[in-house]
Parts: C-alpha cells; sequence; structure tokens
C-alpha cells in the first residue's frame, strides 16, 4: 500500500479554469466529483465537487480534517454561510449536513 506523504498541486487554478473539462462523476443527487486522488484506506481523499442550487449531502462525520475551498456561489452547513472564496476547515470528529443555496 502506497501511502501518500504530501501532495502539490502548483497548477490547480488552471485546472479550475478548466473545470467543465474535467471526468466528472455523479456523487449524490445535484452533485458531481472530481477525485484529485482517490480514497486512501483511512478514508484521506482530496476532490473537487460541483453542487447545483438546493443539492444537499446529509448529515456525515469526519475521521480526519475536512478542507472545504469555495470557489463560486455558497454553501452552508450547521455553522454558517460561506460565500466564494472562504476557506473552511473542520476538525476530525466533526459532523455537519452541507446544502449549495
Amino acid at each position: 500500500m502506497q501511502t501518500i506523504q504530501s501532495l502539490v498541486f502548483p497548477e490547480l487554478w488552471q485546472i479550475l479554469a478548466k473545470a467543465d473539462d474535467l471526468p466528472w462523476e455523479p456523487f449524490r443527487p445535484g452533485i458531481e466529483i472530481h477525485r484529485l486522488y482517490p480514497p486512501e484506506p483511512g478514508g484521506a481523499a482530496t476532490a473537487l465537487l460541483r453542487y447545483q442550487p438546493g443539492a444537499t449531502v446529509p448529515c456525515h462525520r469526519h475521521i480526519g480534517f475536512e478542507h472545504i475551498l469555495v470557489l463560486s456561489g455558497s454553501q452552508t452547513d450547521n455553522h454558517g454561510t460561506y460565500l466564494a472564496g472562504t476557506l473552511v476547515i473542520n476538525p476530525p470528529g466533526s459532523r455537519h449536513t452541507v446544502t449549495s443555496p
């Protein structure tokens, strides 16, 4: 098993500029996912999620840190509403429901 020590995406903004050309997969109703790297056995993963207005991820718990960078629009969870440009870091053990208004 290979363990990822660190990842660097120096061209992430270029990837995001061409987001419509990425291979998106269905994740949940109204939500698509593009995995930057697949999940590790411990649950670690990095992915881009694209929400349609009104799409929701039901309440779930994170075993590790969760990092959310809102690229456009906004996202709402149990702790507030986050506008584009906001970086949210949720600690291990945190729970929330995520909605795109």
